[in-house]
C-alpha cells in the first residue's frame, strides 16, 4: 500500500513595518538598546520586515548593504516602492521614477530581498490600460536577482474579473488587507493572484496587549497556515495600534511554531 504524501508547507514570513518607531522602545526593545542595534534585535525575533523608508526617500547601495549585513542569513525584507514610482497614473511619468527606485541599490539585499510592495493611492480606480502599462514596467529580474511584486489596491473596482485577470497574468500578488478595528480578522476578499501571498494586518487595537484578541490571532494563524500549503506567505502587522505590532507578530510566530 502506497504511503500518503506528507503535506508540504511553504515558508511563512511574519513581521512588522519598519523598525525605528519610538513607541517600540517602551514595549519591544530593551531599555538602553542603541538605535543602531534595533534592526539586528528585531530581525532576530521576526521573519521579515517591510521597509518603509524607501517609500519616502531614495536610499543608497551602501544603506541596503548595511541592512543586509545587520540581519540573520535566513531573514527577508520586503521593500515598499518609492511613492513617486508607485503612485503616478501615467506610465510615461512612472517609468523614470521606477527605474530610479529599482536602480537605487535594493538588489544589494541579495537573498534578503523579498517582495516589492507597490502601494496605489486608496482612491485609485481600476483602469485596464493604465494598469497594464504600469505592470509592464515591473521587471521579473534585476542584476540577476528575481523580483516579486505585490500590489496594494484598495478601491473595490480592483475586485472585478478584468482587474484580477490582468494582475494574475503578471504573477503579481494583490495584497490582502485587514483594515477594520471593529471587525479584526476580516481581510479584503481578493483571491490569490500570484505564486506567493502578501497580507497587511492593520486592525490591531490598543486595548489588546497582543494587538489582536487571542481568538483573532488563532484565526490568523490558521489562515496563514492554510495559505502556506500552496505558496510562500508574507504577513506584516502594520499600522492600526502600531505600538502593538511587534507583540502581535511575535505571538503569531509562536502560534505557528506550536
Amino acid at each position: 500500500m502506497a504511503r500518503a504524501k506528507k503535506a508540504v508547507s511553504h515558508p511563512i514570513r511574519i513581521g512588522i513595518g519598519g523598525w525605528n518607531f519610538p513607541e517600540w522602545r517602551d514595549n519591544f526593545y530593551p531599555k538602553g538598546l542603541r538605535q543602531a542595534d534595533e534592526l539586528a534585535y528585531a530581525s532576530a525575533r521576526l521573519g521579515s520586515i517591510e521597509i518603509n523608508g524607501t517609500f519616502y526617500r531614495t536610499q543608497t547601495p551602501q544603506t541596503f548593504r548595511s541592512w543586509r549585513d545587520a540581519v540573520p542569513e535566513d531573514f527577508v525584507f520586503s521593500v515598499k516602492a518609492a511613492r513617486g514610482a508607485a503612485q503616478r497614473k501615467d506610465a510615461s511619468e512612472a517609468a523614470p521614477a521606477i527605474e530610479r527606485f529599482l536602480g537605487s541599490g535594493l538588489t544589494e539585499l541579495g537573498p534578503a530581498l523579498g517582495p516589492i510592495l507597490w502601494q496605489l493611492p486608496p482612491g485609485r480606480r481600476f483602469d485596464a490600460d493604465a494598469l497594464a502599462a504600469f505592470l509592464d514596467l515591473l521587471p521579473a529580474e534585476r542584476d540577476g536577482i528575481a523580483l516579486r511584486h505585490a500590489l496594494e489596491a484598495r478601491h473595490p473596482s480592483f475586485s472585478s474579473d478584468p482587474a484580477l485577470r490582468l494582475i494574475e497574468q503578471r504573477n503579481v500578488a494583490l495584497v490582502a488587507l485587514d483594515l477594520d478595528p471593529q471587525a479584526p480578522g476580516t481581510e479584503t476578499g481578493y483571491p490569490l493572484t500570484a505564486d506567493f501571498a502578501y497580507l497587511r494586518l492593520q486592525a490591531t487595537r490598543d486595548e489588546e496587549p497582543l494587538g489582536y484578541a487571542p481568538e483573532h490571532l488563532d484565526a490568523w494563524a490558521a489562515r496563514l497556515r492554510a495559505l502556506s500549503r500552496e505558496r510562500p506567505v508574507y504577513a506584516y502587522v502594520i499600522s492600526g495600534a502600531k505600538h502593538r505590532a511587534p507583540a502581535a507578530a511575535q505571538e503569531l510566530i509562536h502560534k505557528l511554531k506550536a
